[in-house]
C-alpha cells in the first residue's frame, strides 16, 4: 500500500533534487502532483479502513481493495466543496477538505498548464500543508472519518 509519508517525503525530494538549491521546473511540478497524491491516498485508505477495515482487522483484501479504488478525483473533489455539508464535520476534517479541493487544482495546474508558475518556496509550503492536514485529519475520531468516508463514497439521498 502506497503510505502518505512516503508520498510527502518524494515529495521533499523532488524539490530539493537539482544543480546548486535549485530543483527543475519539472521536478517542482511532479512535487506538487505528489503532494497531492499523498492527499489522495490517504483519502482512499481511510474510506477502506472505516468501511471494511484496518490493518490486522478480520476483512476481505478484494472488498478493501473495491473500496480504496472506488474513491473518484473529480466527485471527491466535489464533495470537500459543499460546505453545506461539510461544515457538519469537525475541523480537522474541514480542514483537510479544502485543502484536499486545493491541492486537486494546483496539481491540475502543475501537470496539464505550461504556462503555470511554480515557486520552490511555495511548493514547499503546500507540501508542509500537505503533512500537516493529513497528521491531523488521521488523529479525528473514528465515527467522524467514517462518515466522512460514506459521505464522499455513497450517493446522497434526501429523506
Amino acid at each position: 500500500m502506497i503510505k502518505s509519508s512516503d508520498l510527502i517525503a518524494a515529495a521533499l525530494d523532488l524539490v530539493e533534487a537539482g544543480d546548486r538549491g535549485r530543483p527543475r521546473e519539472a521536478n517542482l511540478r511532479r512535487a506538487v502532483s505528489t503532494a497531492y497524491y499523498a492527499m489522495f491516498h490517504c483519502l482512499a485508505a481511510c474510506c477502506a479502513d472505516m468501511l471494511v477495515g484496518g490493518v490486522g482487522a478480520e476483512r476481505s483484501e478484494p472488498a478493501w481493495r473495491q473500496v480504496y479504488r472506488a474513491l473518484e478525483h473529480g466527485a471527491a473533489r466535489q464533495r470537500c466543496n459543499r460546505t453545506v455539508i461539510i461544515q457538519k464535520f469537525p475541523v480537522e476534517v474541514r480542514d483537510f477538505a479544502e485543502k484536499f479541493a486545493i491541492m486537486q487544482q494546483k496539481r491540475h495546474q502543475a501537470d496539464y498548464a505550461p504556462e503555470a508558475d511554480v515557486d520552490k518556496a511555495a511548493v514547499l509550503q503546500d507540501i508542509t500543508d500537505v503533512a500537516e492536514a493529513i497528521a491531523r485529519f488521521q488523529q479525528v475520531p473514528v465515527k467522524d472519518r467514517r462518515a466522512f468516508a460514506v459521505y464522499l463514497l455513497l450517493p446522497l439521498r434526501s429523506y
